[in-house]
C-alpha cells in the first residue's frame, strides 16, 4: 500500500517539479517556492533546545549532520541508519510542490529536541533562533572547492536553476546570482557573529585535516560526554567513503526525478584543493583578485584557497 502511495506522489511530484527560477528575499536570490512560503519560515517559532546546522550550499552541511547525530545517539550506528539524513534532520527552509511536505511542516509539531539544517545567511534566520539563544553549528568550505561542488550539484539538482557552463558559473558565484547568494557574505557575517551569539564555526578543510579533533569540538558545543573509543568510532562511520556507501546518508533515496545521478553523485569527490582540476589559469586569477577583494578587512581566512 505505501509503495502505491510513494508512485501516486511521484506522478504528481513530476507534473509539477522544474527548474525553479530565483526570486529575491530580502535582496537574497532564493528559489522560487521558498521565496513563495518566505512568511511561515521567517516566522518560524524557535525553541530554546533548539539546535541549527547551517553552511553555504555543499559546504559540508551532510557530513555535519550525519556527525551530529551520531554524537546524539552515543555513536550507536543503527540508531542513525533510522532514516535517511534529510528526514532525521530536516532542511528548515525547502518548500517543495505538495505532495511532499515543506520544512517548516516537518519541524513545527517535531518532538524537542529538534536538530534543523538550513543554508540561509545569517541576516535571514528566523529572529526567534537569536532571541531563544539556540546553539548553531557553522561550517565554512573554501571558496573555490565550494564553487565546484556547487556547479557539479546543480547540474544533478532538477529544481535548481540551470548552472549552465562551467565559465559562466564561476561569474554567477563571484556575483552571488546563485541560490542563496554570495558565499563571501554568508561566510563573513556568520563569523562576525560568532562573538555574539551560540556559534560554533568550523572549518571543513580542518575536518578533513583531523575529523576526531574537531568532532570533540562539537560534541563539547553539544555538551555531550564521549569517551574517546566512541569519538574514534564516529570518525570511521562519517568519514567520506563509509558515508558515500551509506545509503541513509548519501541521499539515495531521493527520487531521480529530482537528483539527475547521470550528471553527478549527490557524493561526489570531498577533497580539498579539488578546484586546481577545473580553473584555468585566467580563471583562477580573476577569481583570486575579486576573492580579495571581497574579503578585504575580515580576520576570516581559509586553507588552500588561492
Amino acid at each position: 500500500m505505501a509503495t502505491c502511495k510513494n508512485s501516486e506522489n511521484l506522478l504528481q511530484l513530476k507534473e509539477v517539479l522544474r527548474r525553479f527560477p530565483l526570486v529575491p528575499v530580502h535582496g537574497i536570490p532564493l528559489m522560487e517556492p521558498i521565496a513563495q512560503q518566505w512568511a511561515r519560515i521567517e516566522n518560524f517559532e524557535a525553541r530554546p533546545d533548539d539546535l541549527i546546522i547551517s553552511t553555504y550550499p555543499k559546504g559540508g552541511t551532510t557530513w555535519m549532520q550525519e556527525i551530529v547525530d551520531l554524537i546524539l545517539v552515543g555513536g550507536d550506528t543503527e540508531k542513525a541508519r533510522r532514516a535517511p539524513t534529510q528526514v532525521r534532520i530536516p532542511f528548515l527552509e525547502i518548500c517543495v510542490p505538495p505532495p511532499l511536505p515543506s520544512g517548516v511542516d516537518k519541524l513545527v509539531n517535531a518532538p524537542s529536541p529538534r536538530v534543523m539544517k538550513t543554508h540561509l545567511p545569517f541576516q535571514l534566520l528566523p529572529k526567534s533562533f537569536l532571541e531563544k539563544n539556540c546553539k548553531i553549528i557553522y561550517v565554512a568550505r573554501n571558496a573555490k572547492d565550494n564553487l565546484v561542488s556547487y556547479f557539479f550539484f546543480d547540474q544533478m539538482h532538477l529544481m535548481q536553476p540551470d548552472p549552465g557552463p562551467w565559465d559562466g558559473y564561476v561569474k554567477k558565484f563571484m556575483s552571488g546570482t546563485v541560490p542563496w547568494g554570495s558565499w563571501y557574505d554568508h561566510v563573513r557575517r556568520y563569523w562576525d557573529e560568532r562573538e555574539n551569539h551560540r556559534i560554533l564555526y568550523l572549518f571543513y578543510e580542518d575536518m578533513k585535516e583531523d575529523l576526531a579533533r574537531e568532532i570533540r569540538r562539537v560534541k563539547d558545543f553539544l555538551e555531550v560526554d564521549l569517551p574517546e573509543d566512541i569519538i574514534q568510532k564516529i570518525a570511521h562511520h562519517t568519514s567520506f567513503q563509509v558515508m558515500k556507501d551509506n545509503p541513509m546518508a548519501n541521499y539515495d533515496s531521493v527520487p531521480s526525478i529530482i537528483f539527475d545521478r547521470t550528471k553527478s553523485s549527490f557524493m561526489r569527490k570531498g577533497e580539498v584543493g579539488d578546484w586546481k582540476n577545473y580553473f584555468t589559469v585566467a580563471q583562477k586569477e580573476a577569481f583570486d583578485a575579486d576573492y580579495l577583494l571581497k574579503m578585504e578587512g575580515t580576520t576570516l581566512h581559509f586553507r588552500d584557497v588561492l
